[in-house]
This record gives C-alpha cells, sequence and structure tokens, in this order.
C-alpha cells in the first residue's frame, strides 16, 4: 500500500489573523464596549454637527416661554423637547452644544496631559536614577492630593474660566499618565531589540522616541480613553462649582450650577444635563475597558 499524500493546509490556514481583525475580535467580544463605542461615535457626530442638529441657538431667550416643560407634559410643545430653562432658552439645544464643548474639554485634557505624561514617564524610565526619583516623588505628592480638591486649588489660583479648569484637570490626571509609560519602558528597555539597538549605534533619542515608545502605546491609548471622561466629570465639576465654563456657556456643569434653585418645581432643567454627563462618562469608561481587553494579552481569551 502507498502512503497517502500529506494534506496542503490552505493560505487562509497558514497565514496569521492581520492584527486589526485580532484586534477587532477581542474587543467585539466585550458588548458593553461596543455600546461604548456606539454612544461615544453618536455624541461625536451630535457635537461635530451640532450647528445644524440644534433647533435654536443655545443662547436664545423667549420671553414667553420660562421654564416651560417637555413636549410630553402638559404645557409643553414641539418647538422645545426637553422643555427651557429659567430664561427661556431651549435645554436640548444647549445639551447639543454643551456635547461639543465637553467633547474639547476631554481631548485637550488628554492631548496635554499624555504629552506631557508621556515625555516625562519615557525620559524617568530610561534614564532612572535621581531624575526619576525626583519625578516620581513628585507625582506620588500629586496622586496623594483629592483630585477635585487639587483642581480647585489651582483654579483659584489661576482664575475661574474654561482654559483655566482644562489645564488644572490636565495636572491632576497628569500622575497617571506618568507612571504608566515608566513601568512600560522599564518593562521595554531590558528587551533584545533595544540591546540591539544600542550595539548598532542609536543614540538615547532615537531609542526612546524611535524604538522604545512604538512599544508602550497600548497603555497609553487605554488610559487616554478613561481620562477622557475623567476630564469630562472634572470640568463639569468645576463648572457646577463656578470655576469651569463661564455663563453664558453651554457647559453641561455650569447648566447644571444654573439649574440648582429649580430642583423641586422644573425637573427636566436638572435631569437632562446629568443624564448627558451620566451617559458620555459610561460610554467613555466601556470604551476603555473594551481597549484594555483587546490590548492586554493577559486578558485576551
Amino acid at each position: 500500500m502507498t502512503a497517502a499524500a500529506p494534506t496542503l493546509a490552505s493560505p487562509s490556514e497558514q497565514a496569521p489573523p492581520h492584527p486589526f481583525a485580532e484586534f477587532w475580535g477581542y474587543f467585539s467580544a466585550n458588548r458593553g464596549a461596543i455600546a461604548g463605542l456606539i454612544i461615544v461615535a453618536l455624541v461625536l457626530l451630535i457635537a461635530l454637527f451640532a450647528p445644524w442638529i440644534a433647533p435654536h441657538s443655545p443662547n436664545l431667550t423667549n420671553d414667553a416661554v420660562f421654564l416651560q416643560p417637555p413636549f410630553w407634559q402638559a404645557g409643553g410643545s414641539l418647538s422645545y423637547p426637553l422643555g427651557t430653562d429659567a430664561i427661556g432658552r431651549d435645554i436640548l439645544s444647549r445639551l447639543i452644544h454643551g456635547a461639543r464643548l465637553s467633547l474639547v474639554i476631554g481631548i485637550a485634557v488628554v492631548a496635554l496631559s499624555i504629552a506631557l505624561g508621556t515625555v516625562l514617564g519615557l525620559t524617568a524610565g530610561y534614564f532612572r536614577g535621581v531624575y526619576e526619583i525626583a519625578v516620581m516623588r513628585l507625582m506620588d505628592i500629586v496622586l496623594t492630593l483629592p483630585s477635585l480638591l487639587l483642581a480647585i486649588v489651582i483654579v483659584a489660583i489661576l482664575g475661574p474660566g474654561l482654559m483655566n479648569a482644562m489645564l488644572a484637570v490636565a495636572i491632576v490626571v497628569l500622575p497617571h499618565y506618568v507612571r504608566i509609560a515608566r513601568a512600560a519602558v522599564i518593562s521595554e528597555t531590558s528587551k533584545d531589540y533595544v540591546t540591539a539597538a544600542r550595539m548598532n549605534g542609536a543614540g538615547h533619542l532615537r531609542l526612546m522616541f524611535n524604538e522604545i515608545l512604538p512599544n508602550c502605546t497600548a497603555p497609553l491609548i487605554v488610559q487616554a480613553s478613561l481620562g477622557i471622561s475623567t476630564a469630562i466629570l472634572d470640568a463639569a465639576a468645576l463648572g457646577f462649582l463656578g470655576l469651569g465654563a463661564q455663563p453664558p456657556s453651554p457647559e453641561w456643569g455650569t447648566m447644571l450650577a444654573d439649574a440648582r434653585e429649580f430642583v423641586l418645581r422644573a425637573w427636566w432643567v436638572v435631569t437632562f444635563p446629568g443624564l448627558a454627563i451620566l451617559i458620555t462618562v459610561l460610554a467613555f469608561n466601556l470604551l476603555g475597558d473594551g481597549l484594555r481587553d483587546a490590548f492586554d494579552p493577559k486578558l485576551k481569551r
């Protein structure tokens, strides 16, 4: 009897899965992450097309419709679907424009903190020694202080305003990026490819930014997605205290602050901005959990 010829595997069986397909497989296994991605994409579209979606100008007042209820309650109108505030401004329009402001705050804060935090963590993990001790002890001091209290102190020193609030929140969340970048750099510097590049004559800048940093981006991306939610929440808290965005800006925290005295007789003025903050922050947290599952090999099933 002749031996059977070996069965050749098809090209699809031999080829490894595409990195994006593998990433999407792990990410899509988390249904909460998919829901978060959909909500984040929806909020981004709303913010992008706010001037065309909003039925009214966010700062336009109408003396005839003070504290008008939502359209499904008695006295409500489809002209103002979610009702109006104490000076007759459309709540839906202010929420839509507030989405743009909140996303700008979150993205700007994360961009500033991740840029500075990555540089500090990268240099601390690479050079080590006294410089590393000084940087990390400073970050530890910042972490020991309550984040919101520290942000309030910084804004109180700099003065109330949206830009100062964004800077304060960026300083508050900075230590997280420094610690993550430093830990990733320490792990990568001991690997063979870094040693080989150093033996080939690579300088410090090339080793840090061309060899090490590209392999440290996964945990920073995860932290950035979670950091946007933290930035939005802290900025809303500062706005609620009157230290962030100033009236008449349609920022969600400022909207809550303006509506405090109407909680009992006009529930919609407080409820809808609060729900906007809750849903947006929850969506970014779910998205961050999904990214962590997809990027962290220890969590891959």
